[in-house]
């Protein structure tokens, strides 16, 4: 693993590299498999245009996002591409046993070797009663209290090296380094890079004492954006994974061919945040339904405040408020996530911001 797994390459006219961000979002009157197959669509679409990585997000018990299993989503996805990195942005590691983890990703790289990313967050993604049931346990702080510790010993699975006299001394995650150290072994020389995951402080601050990467969620927590990208440079200390920061950034963004449909599609993505935070998650409503809604006062401000910081417009409304949002942030990458009822619209949104930028494979490419 070096540091040329992790930093990425700006094309066209972009600032920095441009990736994206899965949610898998499954609208009314859709089905999980239709969001999938969108999710090939948009991968090859990607990996054609020029940009660096696709990530998925692992959620839990929610209709409109058909995530839950990022490693599973990443083989399919793997099968259907060639160069572009993939990776979860993220797992939830106190939702799961290091070593499945460790096993899990290891065979995504056999499967996909040179091109796997590992981000891990620490919220379980989910409401409380979820996490309980996925952790087996009333007691939800243990798993978020416990991340570094599980961070160290996923690591050191991923590694296979566990001290001498470690009760884990002699449990190896498979695929792995230990194939290699077997008689006749060989194995890969690339390990999943680990990113860590945050919407503040705190994974910012580890990100940065560990040196490695780091990926702030600005797409659902904006005004942490800027003093979490300011503690994670601050706390850097240099590793054998990266001599200087690498941060990259969530972004909501959606482009559209008029400025009237682009305001259409995130004003349904809005209604749907209003159910979940509301607590009544469901599919992604259709533009129509969102504009027949009889939003409250208080949804309404919600409303305006969510999509305040969704960059959404013409394709060169959307460029321009993503230049802006690099500039702000000194983000290093922006990995943008487009949300919509329809996989077709999220599908164009990515063409179009892609040709906004020149990105490779568009109109006039040689």
């Amino acid at each position: 693993m070096s540091a040329d797994e992790i930093r990425g390459e700006a094309h066209g006219t972009a600032p920095v590299p441009l990736s994206v961000l899965d949610l898998v979002t499954v609208g009314a009157g859709r089905t999980a498999s239709d969001a999938l197959r969108t999710s090939v669509a948009i991968s090859r679409l990607a990996e054609s245009r020029g940009y660096h990585r696709y990530w998925v997000a692992e959620h839990h018990s929610m209709p409109g996002v058909a995530s839950s299993s990022p490693a599973v989503i990443l083989a399919h996805l793997a099968a259907h591409t060639e160069r572009i990195r993939l990776g979860s942005g993220g797992v939830m590691l106190p939702n799961h046993a290091p070593l499945v983890i460790a096993e899990q990703f290891g065979t995504l790289e056999a499967m996909a070797p040179g091109r796997v990313d590992l981000g891990l967050g620490r919220a379980p993604g989910t409401d409380g009663a979820t996490a309980a049931a996925l952790r087996r346990t009333e007691r939800l702080n243990e798993g978020a209290d416990d991340f570094p510790q599980q961070l160290a010993e996923l690591t050191r699975f991923l590694d296979d090296d566990f001290p001498d006299g470690h009760p884990y001394g002699r449990i190896h995650a498979v695929p792995g380094p230990v194939q290699a150290t077997s008689p006749g072994g060989a194995q890969s020389p690339h390990r999943p890079p680990i990113w860590l995951l945050g919407s503040s402080g705190f994974s910012a601050r580890l990100a940065g004492v560990l040196g490695l990467p780091f990926a702030f969620a600005h797409h659902f927590s904006a005004q942490n954006t800027v003093p979490a990208l300011d503690l994670y440079r601050e706390s850097f200390r240099p590793s054998e994974v990266l001599d200087a920061p690498y941060a990259l950034i969530g972004v909501a963004a959606l482009a559209a061919d008029e400025e009237r449909e682009a305001r259409r599609q995130v004003l349904a993505a809005a209604l749907n945040m209003v159910r979940l935070r509301s607590g009544r998650p469901g599919l992604v409503p259709t533009p129509e339904e969102a504009e027949a809604y009889d939003f409250s006062p208080m949804e309404r401000e919600f409303v305006t405040s969510w999509n305040a910081n969704v960059v959404h417009g013409t394709p060169d409304e959307v460029r321009a408020g993503l230049d802006d949002l690099q500039k702000r942030t000194g983000a290093d990458e922006l990995m943008i996530t487009s949300n919509a009822h329809s996989g077709d619209i999220r599908l164009r949104s990515y063409e179009l911001i892609a040709d906004a930028y020149g990105l490779p494979g568009g109109p006039g490419s040689a």
